[in-house]
């Protein structure tokens, strides 16, 4: 369960704004700050059913994205990518020292 809630907010970071402003919120509210169906519901009157089928839905656009786009797979590989180059660079020179550097710049911007 965890690993699936990982991927869903890591793919509603990357496509959010291809949702709309109802879809984003109840994403929000159900991944980000851990509300349950019923309390989004209350909180919008609405059925518990209705915000469990727009989280169902939205989550299978969020995949359907993902598989048309793959930015969080592109992620994925470039983390580690820069994991083995940091692996592999001698740490006791300057130029390898510079290129750590860069590389964990690089990683920040992921």
């Amino acid at each position: 369960m965890l690993e699936k809630t990982t991927r869903v907010n890591f793919l509603f970071d990357f496509y959010q704004s291809l949702l709309t402003d109802k879809q984003r919120l109840y994403m929000q509210l159900y991944y980000l700050d851990d509300l349950s169906l019923g309390e989004i519901a209350e909180q919008y009157s609405v059925s518990r059913q209705a915000v469990y089928d727009n989280v169902k839905r939205t989550e299978a656009m969020l995949e359907d994205y993902e598989e048309k786009l793959n930015l969080f797979e592109k992620h994925e590989k470039r983390l580690e990518v820069i994991e083995q180059l940091q692996q592999i660079l001698p740490t006791n020179d300057a130029s390898s020292a510079k290129v750590l550097e860069l590389l964990h710049t690089l990683k920040d911007f992921e």
